[in-house]
C-alpha cells in the first residue's frame, strides 16, 4: 500500500528525472550535496517504479561524461546497480537499464568515450535476453500536442502515454506543446495519438521532417476498421530499451527545455532536503 512517504519519494524522484533529462542540469545535479546519494538509496526502494525512475535519472547523468567518475565512486552507486541487475523481483527492462548505467560507470576514466560506447552496444547485445528477440531498435516520435496549456494537462499526456507498453521514455518542450517520446520499434505512432485523444481535452499531429529540412504536421488517422493498432497496456512500468541514438540529439534546437538550472536550482535544494529529511542514518 503506498503511503504519503512513498508518493514523496515518487514525486521527488520524477522532478529529478525530469531535471536530468535537461544536458545543462546534469552536472549541477551531480555536484549536490544531497541528490546524487538519494538517487542510489532509491535504487533499493520496494517500489519498482520508483527504481525504474530513479535508474532513468542515473542515465541521463552518466550522458555527461564529465559526470562519470564521479558517480562510479559515490558510495553504494556500483553496489546498488549490481543488486538491482541480480535482484530476482527486478523487470527484465529494469536489469538492463541497471546493466547499461553499470558498464558505463565502470569503464570511465579509461579511454571513456571509446569504451562507454562498447560498453553500450554491449547492453544493446544483451537486450534479446531480457526482453526477447522481438523488441528490434528503439525509435524516436515526435508529438505536436493540441491542449498541451499547463502541468495538469502534461500529468495527462503522461498518464495517457504510460498505459501504452512500449512506451519508454518522454520528454516535454512545454513552451512549443511538444512531446518527444521513445518507443519500442514495433508500436505504431498512432498508438500515441490514440493514447492522447483519449484525455478528451487533447490532440495530438505527428512531427515529421521533409527532404528539404522543412517540419510537416501528419494527422492520426481514425481506425474504423479497428485492424490497426492493437495496443497493450502496461500493469507496472513501461518498457526499457538501450538508446542505440540519443533521444536528445536535437534538443538543443529546442524552443525550451524540460526544465532549466535557472528554475532547478530551487528544486534541487528542495529535493535534497527531503532526501536528507527521508533517508537520515
Amino acid at each position: 500500500m503506498s503511503g504519503p512517504g512513498e508518493l514523496d519519494a515518487l514525486t521527488v524522484v520524477n522532478q529529478l528525472r525530469d531535471l536530468a533529462a535537461d544536458p545543462l542540469n546534469r552536472r549541477a545535479i551531480v555536484e549536490d550535496q544531497g541528490c546524487l546519494p538519494g538517487l542510489i538509496l532509491f535504487l533499493d526502494h520496494p517500489n519498482p517504479t520508483i527504481v525504474y525512475s530513479a535508474l532513468l535519472a542515473v542515465r541521463y547523468l552518466a550522458e555527461c561524461r564529465a559526470n562519470r567518475e564521479k558517480m562510479k565512486g559515490e558510495l553504494g552507486m556500483m553496489l546498488s546497480l549490481q543488486n538491482v541487475m541480480q535482484k530476482s523481483t527486478s523487470p527484465g527492462e529494469t536489469k538492463l537499464l541497471a546493466s547499461e548505467i553499470y558498464e558505463i560507470l565502470q569503464v570511465a576514466g579509461k579511454e571513456e568515450a571509446e569504451q562507454a560506447e562498447a560498453a553500450a552496444k554491449s547492453c544493446r547485445r544483451k537486450a534479446h535476453f531480457f526482453l526477447g528477440a522481438t523488441n528490434k531498435r528503439a525509435k524516436t516520435v515526435v508529438l505536436q500536442i493540441n491542449g498541451l496549456d499547463d502541468s495538469t494537462r502534461r500529468c495527462l499526456c503522461e498518464e495517457a502515454l504510460l498505459k501504452i507498453r512500449g512506451v519508454i521514455s518522454f520528454t516535454f518542450q512545454m513552451a512549443v506543446k511538444r512531446c518527444v517520446v521513445r518507443i519500442r520499434s514495433d508500436l505504431k505512432a498512432e498508438a500515441l495519438g490514440s493514447a492522447i485523444s483519449s484525455t478528451k481535452v487533447m490532440t495530438a499531429q505527428q512531427v515529421v521532417k521533409a527532404e528539404d529540412g522543412a517540419e510537416l504536421m501528419l494527422s492520426f488517422q481514425e481506425d474504423d476498421d479497428d485492424d490497426g493498432v492493437e495496443v497493450e497496456h502496461n500493469t507496472n512500468i513501461p518498457d526499457y530499451l538501450p538508446e542505440d541514438e540519443s533521444p536528445s540529439e536535437e534538443h538543443d534546437k529546442a524552443v525550451t527545455r524540460v526544465g532549466s538550472i535557472t528554475d532547478g536550482r530551487g528544486w534541487l535544494s528542495t529535493a535534497a532536503n527531503f532526501l536528507t529529511r527521508s533517508f537520515y542514518w
